[in-house]
């Protein structure tokens, strides 16, 4: 038996109970180059009210941190930036939900996602590669963090095959991020 991972923990509930979602984040961009260690796993959802209601109740609170339903509901209905954490006790692996909101990026995403099914045979649903740049860029020019700068490298690397690249580019201006683009010399 393979022991617990991030998609056996956090993906397969939420394709239990239908709820649309994506993964981008490092689990994301490691599909679409290079792997590299994280203990948690990044998820955009859209939920409806009844879903909300749902997803609370497919995580067990005795394996589970769970926020209450009322904090995914505040969550759920914020038209931007909303998020929760779930975190699994047993081995501290943990889920950072965001809501996708009034963000057309994201919902654009959401209807781009590309589904790949994993070596447990679960279908996983990612958010396509230009999105997972975007967001990395948003983040390396908020945080400086070096990891970003990795993830981006080994994408635009791997990943020659970007299916949206003038879709890309022209996110980069709206998002005002040209200045950071440009360190990637693409």
């Amino acid at each position: 038996m393979l022991p617990p991972d991030l998609v056996s923990l956090f993906v397969a509930p939420l394709n239990r109970i239908g709820v649309i979602y994506m993964v981008t984040g490092s689990v994301a961009s490691g599909t679409y180059s290079h792997v590299r260690f994280t203990n948690d796993i990044d998820l955009v959802a859209m939920l409806s009210d009844m879903e909300a209601t749902r997803l609370h109740a497919a995580f067990d609170t005795s394996e589970f941190y769970v926020p209450p339903l009322e904090v995914i509901e505040v969550e759920r209905q914020r038209p931007a930036h909303g998020h929760f954490n779930l975190i699994h006790l047993g081995t501290g692996l943990k889920a950072d939900l965001f809501f996708a909101g009034n963000d057309a990026l994201s919902q654009r995403a959401l209807e781009l996602r590309r589904q790949v099914v994993d070596q447990r045979g679960e279908t996983v649903w990612f958010a396509p590669p230009e999105y997972v740049i975007l967001r990395k860029l948003q983040y390396l020019r908020d945080s400086g963090s070096a990891k970003h700068v990795a993830d981006i490298r080994a994408m635009l690397q791997v990943r020659g095959d970007l299916r949206d690249r003038q879709f890309l580019l022209g996110e980069i201006e709206t998002l005002g991020l040209q200045d950071v683009w440009k360190q990637f010399g693409a």
